[in-house]
């Protein structure tokens, strides 16, 4: 089968390609990245428009699919559909799941799962056995079979000679190990950011400083061992600017933060609904200008969703009581391109790279995140100036946990290649549905 995508603007930060091109595809592979190329060389064509953006399928190195564990929540067949409604088709699941996944044949269990899914799911295993921070996990037998990724995800590896320890093993395997920057002695029972409106609400805050503390503890130890730190989640103005240091004095450094921290602040928890609670929690206006100055810099490497689902039930309780955490995997391009691309902050090489390209390179995902013949034909396509209202009805995923329910954005993926598939078509786009000439 060959599928020509036929008109659109090629972005692909891989090789800084911005073009009106037709692509290619052949069975599951990309097979020419040309102008003009006939339509007879096709099977089926889909007639796309200049502004159409074509883009390697997008990457996030960041969620949970609670499998296994815990399928009222979630499971690996419903997050992938969510994964691909985003535009997704590669994503990397934490290990934070019941059991652990801190052994081999719990690696081969989530492979095994995502075969049914057409994207790819690769597993950030745990550091620590358990995730109890005591004894560190069989790093380089996990990463032969197929671990791409360290992290205890969920808790801090609050141990500093734990966190020595796992920097200098993966070091040999130039792996990153994922730091939940928390210091959790320093959180207390906080449920927000500490500050004006937690003062304002009566509910106990989580000082930035808890993060912060972190990040500079790790920042050492990836100073004196050599390892590489990749800090998931990003929140403070204060760990921002301890990593714009680090990188500039050429430490083996990354990060990443999420779209809710771009867009939203402490301001939005003044409804007590529980959507709006997160660990990091949402900070404050400061915070969240540091970050956007943080990707326009590139302090700040990764865009990625940290999609937490939860069943209503626990998102209803009370503020104090419910769980941390929200979805992200549908709405997170239609918040970067609503903030940043149509806020002329970003240009659409600059989101692609963060929300694809980049956490590619990062965790060595070699089969993702480059928009290239040959190469394994993971493609979306988005429409940078459709406008939708976020509907947590209408999501794939089982959650409903987002906080940008009611909101319009504008930009969304409207089909959705993974391995040459198509798993997603926007129902907007179906006047432009695939063409076969058959």
């Amino acid at each position: 089968m060959k599928t020509l995508l036929k008109g659109g603007r090629v972005i692909n930060p891989a090789t800084n390609l911005d073009a009106v091109m037709d692509v290619l595809i052949e069975d599951n592979l990309v097979a020419a990245i040309e102008t003009n190329i006939p339509a007879a060389q096709a099977d089926e064509v889909l007639e796309l428009s200049a502004g159409y953006w074509v883009v390697p399928g997008l990457v996030d190195v960041h969620v949970h699919f609670r499998d296994p564990g815990n399928p009222d929540k979630e499971t690996t067949l419903t997050g992938a559909a969510a994964a691909v409604a985003g535009g997704f088709t590669t994503v990397c699941v934490m290990p934070n799941t019941s059991p652990v996944i801190d052994s081999t044949p719990m690696v081969q269990y989530l492979f095994n799962a995502a075969l049914p899914t057409g994207i790819q799911i690769f597993p950030i295993a745990a550091v620590t056995r358990g995730l109890e921070g005591e004894e560190m996990t069989p790093i380089g037998t996990l990463l032969q079979n197929g671990a791409v990724g360290f992290s205890d995800d969920g808790r801090p590896v609050a141990s500093a000679n734990m966190m020595r320890k796992a920097l200098e093993y993966s070091k040999m395997f130039d792996v990153p190990i994922v730091c939940h920057a928390e210091d959790c002695t320093l959180c207390g029972n906080g449920v927000m950011h500490e500050g004006y409106y937690s003062t304002l609400l009566g509910l106990p805050g989580i000082p930035s400083v808890a993060e912060s503390v972190m990040v500079a503890r790790d920042i050492e130890l990836a100073r004196f061992t050599g390892g590489r730190v990749h800090f998931a989640h990003i929140s403070s103005k204060e760990s921002v600017a301890l990593i714009r240091k680090a990188k500039a004095e050429g430490l083996n450094i990354t990060a990443e933060t999420t779209p809710h921290y771009l867009a939203l602040t402490d301001a939005c928890c003044q409804g007590y609904d529980p959507d709006f609670k997160m660990n990091g929690p949402l900070r404050a206006e400061t915070d969240r200008q540091a970050l956007i100055a943080a990707i326009e810099d590139g302090t700040i490497d990764v865009i990625a969703t940290d999609h937490a689902p939860h069943t209503p039930d626990e998102k209803s309780m009370a503020f104090d009581c419910a769980p941390n955490g929200v979805v992200g995997l549908e709405t997170s391009l239609g918040v970067m391109l609503t903030h940043f691309y149509h806020a002329n902050r970003l240009q659409p090489l600059d989101i692609i790279r963060l929300m694809s390209s980049r956490p590619a390179e990062i965790f060595k995902l070699k089969a993702s995140g480059n928009l290239a013949v040959g190469q394994r034909a993971d493609v979306t396509v988005i429409d940078p100036e459709l406008e939708w209202k976020v509907n947590p009805a209408q999501f794939k995923s089982k959650s409903r946990n987002t906080p940008f329910k009611g909101q319009t954005l504008k930009g969304k993926a409207i089909y959705t290649f993974a391995n040459g598939r198509c798993l997603f078509q926007q129902a907007e786009a179906a006047g432009k549905a695939l063409a076969s000439k058959a």
